[in-house]
């Protein structure tokens, strides 16, 4: 449909090299390496993170049985599906990577199946759903051992492999070795959301749609996709919930989403070597920043990409893979549009795998339906890449693209399906407000500055933005320079996709809109190393060339990394005693650390590209070089925030993480072994503070209790109900609600059976609210003396005291 022009000559002349990094053409005879060596980088992935999780108190029990949860539950139902839709096969990486999200996709199907009826019991089984037609019918017989498979080099496998380690490592240094599985101690430390997390997956393992556990029968109108996997890996694979959510699921699932990246970056842009980079950029890279120590409270523009929000946010871990797999399919979709030359028309260039072929928009439906309530923000970044796709395409070749149509059209009835059925319209407070996110920083109520220095500021705000979350996406820059805009349109996909993130973050008001920026950040890194890997290609470089490149990064994060932590907290007085007083200080401390260092860095670039064509004169070998260099230092500048993270885990822990004593889950646990998934508990515990529940009488501002709904695996009659989406809605969605419970007849009732019991009042609570156990939170506030003459007294650990009535 032409919208290369001048490039195609230029794709042309690359794509008839042979792609670094993957094997020989099926045409050859040459044998590939020994099955043990193409198996062994994995093998190694998988040991070493297994070896991490026994360091961390992970019983080998528990590992030994999510393996074969993964394998039965996930990987072999998902890739027998995949096979079954895809048209021929590439190579067996890709069928795993994609058929394990596949996966994913087909489990949730089966537990809200196996909850609906009440079959919980069945759920290990529930795989036998595709096994055996699998087994039995002929055509699908062939499935599960496809022939002509291509094989990755083992430079490919080692790089993906090395990506997994790093992060299992980081994962280890910052979370594993810290946290315990089970607070068991008074001063114990957890994420202050991971019990909110928790109870929801236990919610889902008995509730489809899920409920508030925090407001027994409250509606929960959320992206709870998550908690529904956590509840099938809990019932297939009869693992605890707790070493679910604080040790399994987590790697698990950035593994995934490392080879997911890796397998599609490969596919869209046709070279190997692509997917680790891309990789790498999306899960190794973090933000530019130039703060060290940077707790929560200095994240600058909402919510980090790679700093502990892996388990923070539970939601954004799972739904990568979907988000990355969908993107993947939809790029090959449009794989089609191409019309370079012959072989990339039918997509079986010898830089291309082979077109999924029409079970492609099956793959798009299955992967969108499950994206869009696994995260919201993800689809309406992915749906905005494909409108600019098919608006280009429409006026470079004055014809509808039907097939874009079409993608969009799934793509947005699965959009109407989670706004309408899933969130019920629900916004959590969300609302258009440009600018609302960061005007903060160039607020002046006062008036004190001049028209030209608060265009000065505004102009300094939105370019620290820019350099904070899109400084690794620079790589697409080359790329769209060198084409003049006539881009190909999986390349106009990833660009509108990669734009429309932080174009919703700064329209939308609300610290949940950062997600919007976090999800367009896997397109733009595809193709900043598309870009990059254009710009490598034209270098030439020659081995020594590449050797000097890969110790110049080395060196530079090195350098990067040190200077920043050692001193960064000098800059920040300079600067705290520059502004001259602490309001404006609080601002600018934030902002002018990034910004100074990017114009040193800058104005070093400058001079060394004036140096460079210098010394081009005198060394050719330098000519045409220069830009790979620039690319390459740029692409690195957000690697010192994977270290630092480490070293701050060493030297504290972050300020997010909230006391959450031993005695109450001891007490939450019991209560777990001694009820039924049906019963509700009441409790005086409505509110959690950073350093612990508050001293009794002391005001609330904080309605964050949920260690009780979460570690008992039942509903509470009223608990906390910061994230209720009533309440939400009412918070701007800008920070939990603190206000009033919504009913406060029904609040009445639940305190006044805690200090002011009546025979009556227990009666209602028992009957009525089928409430089982009164759980009295001392440090809250005593219990009555009545209680116990009232009702029976079955667990006291002096700080807890458990009442069962009947």
């Amino acid at each position: 449909m032409g919208t290369t022009g001048s490039a195609a000559p230029e794709r042309t002349a690359l794509g008839a090299r042979p792609l670094s990094g993957s094997s020989p053409s099926r045409t050859t005879d040459r044998p590939g390496p020994h099955a043990f060596w193409r198996f062994l980088p994995a093998a190694a992935a998988y040991l070493l993170l297994v070896s991490l999780l026994l360091a961390s108190d992970t019983p080998v029990s528990d590992v030994a049985r999510y393996t074969f949860y993964v394998l039965w539950g996930v990987v072999l139902p998902g890739t027998l599906v995949f096979r079954a839709l895809r048209r021929r096969p590439h190579s067996l990486v890709e069928d795993l990577a994609f058929g394990a999200v596949t996966g994913l996709v087909l489990e949730l199907v089966a537990w809200a199946v196996l909850v609906g009826v009440g079959a919980q019991a069945l759920a290990l089984a529930w795989p036998l759903a595709v096994v055996i037609p699998f087994a039995a019918l002929p055509k699908l017989r062939r499935h599960w051992r496809p022939r002509g498979y291509t094989s990755p080099s083992l430079g490919w496998s080692w790089s993906v492999s090395g990506t997994v380690m790093l992060s299992s490592v980081y994962f280890h240094q910052v979370f594993l070795s810290l946290y315990p599985v089970l607070p068991d101690k008074e001063d114990s430390r957890l994420f202050g959301d991971m019990p909110y997390m928790l109870s929801l997956a236990a919610n889902a393992k008995q509730n489809v749609p899920l409920t508030l556990p925090q407001a027994s029968g409250e509606p929960l109108y959320y992206h709870w996709f998550t908690f529904a996997h956590m509840a099938m890996t809990d019932m297939v694979g009869h693992l605890d919930l707790a070493v679910i959510e604080s040790r399994l699921m987590v790697p698990a699932l950035a593994a995934l989403g490392m080879v997911i990246t890796a397998v599609v970056a490969q596919r869209l842009i046709g070279r190997a070597w692509a997917g680790p980079l891309a990789a790498l950029l999306v899960f190794a890279v973090a933000e530019f920043t130039a703060a060290y120590p940077n707790p929560v409270p200095t994240w600058t523009f909402g919510a980090p990409a790679v700093r502990l929000m892996s388990w923070s946010s539970l939601s954004q871990t799972y739904s990568q893979p979907l988000l990355i797999a969908l993107m993947g399919v939809v790029g090959d979709a449009l794989r089609r549009s191409r019309k370079d030359d012959g072989a990339a028309t039918d997509g079986e260039g010898t830089d291309r795998a082979p077109l999924f072929g029409r079970g492609v928009y099956v793959l798009v439906a299955l992967f969108a339906l499950a994206s869009t309530a696994a995260k919201a923000s993800t689809l309406p970044v992915t749906l905005a890449g494909l409108a600019l796709t098919g608006l280009v395409l429409l006026i470079t070749t004055r014809r509808i693209p039907w097939h874009v149509v079409g993608l969009g059209a799934v793509l947005g009835g699965a959009q109407l399906f989670a706004t309408a059925v899933i969130f019920h319209f629900e916004s959590y407070g969300l609302e258009v407000i440009p600018f609302g996110n960061i005007r903060g920083y160039w607020a002046d109520p006062g008036h004190l500055r001049s028209p030209a220095f608060q265009a000065l500021v505004v102009v300094g705000t939105l370019v620290a933005f820019v350099l904070n979350h899109q400084l690794k996406l620079l790589g697409m820059i080359p790329l769209i320079a060198k084409r003049r805009f006539r881009l190909e349109p999986v390349q106009w996909f990833l660009l509108g996709a990669s734009v429309a993130g932080p174009c919703a973050y700064l329209a939308v008001n609300g610290y949940n809109a950062s997600y919007f920026t976090l999800a367009a950040l896997p397109f733009g890194a595809v193709l900043s190393a598309w870009g990059f890997c254009e710009t490598f290609e034209r270098a030439a470089l020659g081995a020594k060339a590449k050797a000097a490149l890969a110790f110049g990064v080395l060196a530079f994060s090195a350098l990067l990394t040190f200077g920043i932590y050692r001193y960064s907290a000098r800059w920040s007085t300079y600067v705290l005693r520059l502004a001259g007083d602490e309001r404006r200080a609080a601002t600018y401390s934030v902002l002018l650390p990034a910004l100074a260092l990017a114009a040193v860095l800058v104005l070093a670039a400058l001079v060394g590209a004036v140096l460079w064509r210098l010394g081009g004169r005198v060394w050719p070998a330098l000519r045409g070089r220069g830009a790979i260099v620039l690319l390459t230092a740029a692409l690195t500048a957000g690697t010192p925030g994977l270290f630092h993270d480490v070293l701050q885990s060493r030297e504290s822990l972050w300020s997010y993480s909230w006391v959450m004593p031993g005695s109450q889950v001891q007490a939450a646990r019991w209560i777990r072994a001694h009820s039924e998934p049906s019963d509700v508990l009441a409790t005086n515990s409505h509110c959690w503070e950073l350093e612990g529940p508050l001293p009794a009488g002391a005001s609330c501002d904080n309605v964050r209790s949920q260690w009780l709904s979460a570690y008992s695996e039942r509903s509470v009659l009223v608990e906390g109900w910061a994230y209720a989406p009533r309440a939400m809605a009412l918070s701007g969605g800008s920070a939990a609600y603190s206000g009033p419970f919504w009913d406060q007849e029904l609040f009445k009732l639940n305190e006044d059976a805690v200090y002011r019991p009546t025979a009556e009042i227990l009666s209602r609570l028992h009957d009525r609210h089928h409430v089982r156990y009164v759980v009295a939170h001392r440090p809250s506030g005593a219990e009555s003396p009545l209680l116990a003459d009232l009702a029976k007294k079955v667990y006291d650990n002096g700080r807890m005291a458990v009442y069962e009535l009947s």
